[in-house]
């Protein structure tokens, strides 16, 4: 039983608690509190054994892939021979005791210590962040190939031997091109893993009848 006034007011209350209950709003995939997302909780970003995998896999297709088409052209033509191949696109053996596409040719003991420091930074980097993006390892692989290949060269022979020649730019070799293809890559997945996630669906809980 109990005062009619005060059972009135009481469910009154009640209703009004309910009505604010079914205005909560519940965010898909957020914690609790409604503030601290899930998916960011606990993420490792360092490689694993797949990222560690696949940069192996591709690394080393990078290096092979160069190394077979260097000593084709060295065994095939003379230094400075060239084969027109197509529109300017020619096969033009010569030797490069520098960079990529020529640059510093005399500085070689120079490059290879570069070399050399740039390849550790990319394996500390790809062990500490290989997860940020599925297409790292792909990236980081190409530029380790490619690096790793033509730093090979300088230390075996004292030079890199170039190949590819468009005329109106400077002879390179497949791994030069796998260096700037790599970093292109990366910039990219860089990119992608730094962008804002999307927003996740706002629901509203079912209300409650009186």
């Amino acid at each position: 039983m109990g005062d009619p006034v005060h059972r009135v007011q009481t469910e009154r209350g009640t209703g009004v608690e309910q009505t604010r209950r079914s205005d909560t709003e519940i965010r898909v995939g957020s914690a609790t509190n409604g503030v601290v997302p899930q998916w960011a909780a606990g993420r490792s970003l360092a490689a694993g054994w797949r990222q560690w995998a696949a940069l192996i896999a591709v690394a080393m297709a990078a290096v092979v892939a160069d190394q077979v088409t260097k000593a084709i052209v060295a065994s095939e033509l003379e230094l400075g021979e060239s084969v027109d191949v197509v529109g300017p696109l020619s096969i033009h053996h010569v030797q490069n005791s520098g960079i990529a596409f020529g640059l510093f040719p005399t500085a070689t003991a120079a490059v290879i210590l570069l070399t050399g420091v740039a390849v550790a930074w990319m394996l500390v980097f790809f062990a500490r962040s290989g997860a940020r993006h599925p297409i790292l390892p792909v990236a980081l692989g190409l530029l380790l190939g490619g690096s790793l290949s033509n730093l090979i060269d300088r230390v075996r022979l004292g030079h890199v031997i170039d190949f590819l020649d468009f005329r109106f730019w400077p002879a390179f070799n497949l791994a030069d091109a796998f260096i700037v293809g790599g970093v292109a890559v990366l910039i990219g997945a860089l990119l992608l893993a730094d962008r804002e996630p999307r927003r996740a669906p706002t629901l509203k809980a079912p209300s409650q009848g009186p």
